[in-house]
């Protein structure tokens, strides 16, 4: 027989895929870990993992334990109400996964009045390229560009926002502004670098013309804004972050339009705690009251 704490180990890594971000999400060294680790493949009689390019992948015994592990995860939490305390209590931790404009823009500034209203809950905004999966544990809840399709998920429409062109007014009055979308060839354009584009919703200028590629590129939507605003270009920012900007200028509104949603997904085992409440319940009002359409 093996210890039930064994699986927690087994499903942190499984997860992190690396023995160092899994250490720190477990707070276990990665000696103990590893030793962890090596006593429930012992007692199973079969390797877990398989080590390539530096990962820890799922063996096929692996990918039928982790199934198992995670539908004896979802029941611990059940049967315990949440994962440490009282349902109704405003307070414990969440993490929650969000795209880095939208959380500067919009969540950073609106955060002081929540914690001051639920100081008793850590908020985590995690803003890594790509949006950690509540399915797999990795968040608690996620503010995606799209539905989810699969997995034991909530998943809700927070609302639309607009995308459009801009250009720094310094930029501009130096140079013969587009008047149409064949004239954007002509200007240095700025965007996301295309092989770390991590959602199709985010491939702005291929949406707007066909062969539009950015000379200046970056995987943050932040620098692109800064670029953009240093006069370094033309590029597309959500309206929330460019219509803020006194220094920016809208361009070609009529011919390009862009739209998207932001969803709140939410694991279902832990949508009706009143922490995750809390928080989504906050997500909802910082969407309707910015500039986001």
């Amino acid at each position: 027989m093996f210890d039930w704490d064994d699986l927690r180990i087994f499903l942190g890594v499984a997860r992190a895929r690396r023995l160092a971000p899994a250490a720190r999400t477990l707070a276990l060294d990665a000696t103990t870990i590893g030793r962890r680790l090596g006593r429930l493949e012992a007692a199973l009689g079969a390797p877990l993992f398989e080590t390539i390019g530096g990962e820890r992948r799922l063996t096929g015994r692996g990918e039928a334990l982790f199934a198992h592990a995670e539908s004896m995860e979802t029941a611990a939490f059940a049967a315990l109400g949440q994962a440490g305390g009282d349902p109704a209590s405003l307070s414990g931790h969440v993490r929650l996964s969000v795209a880095e404009g939208f959380a500067t823009w919009v969540l950073a500034p609106a955060l002081p009045d929540f914690h001051a209203r639920h100081p008793d809950i850590r908020l985590d905004l995690v803003t890594a390229s790509g949006f950690l999966n509540p399915s797999r544990r990795e968040a608690d809840m996620a503010v995606m560009l799209a539905r989810p399709r699969k997995g034991r998920l909530m998943a809700a429409k927070l609302g639309d926002y607009r995308l459009r062109l801009y250009a720094a007014r310094a930029y501009l009055a130096g140079v013969a502004a587009p008047a149409r979308l064949e004239d954007l060839g002509r200007h240095s354009l700025i965007g996301y670098v295309p092989e770390f584009i991590y959602a199709p919703e985010l491939d702005y200028l291929g949406e707007i013309g066909a062969g539009l590629e950015p000379n200046l590129r970056s995987t943050s939507i932040n620098v692109q804004h800064r670029l953009i605003a240093s006069g370094a270009g033309i590029g597309v920012l959500p309206a929330f972050i460019g219509d803020r900007d006194p220094a920016l200028g809208p361009l070609l509104d009529d011919a390009v339009t862009l739209r998207r949603s932001f969803w709140l997904v939410t694991q279902s085992d832990v949508r009706r705690l009143a922490r995750i409440a809390a928080v989504g319940r906050w997500l909802r009002a910082c969407v309707q009251g910015s500039a986001t359409r």
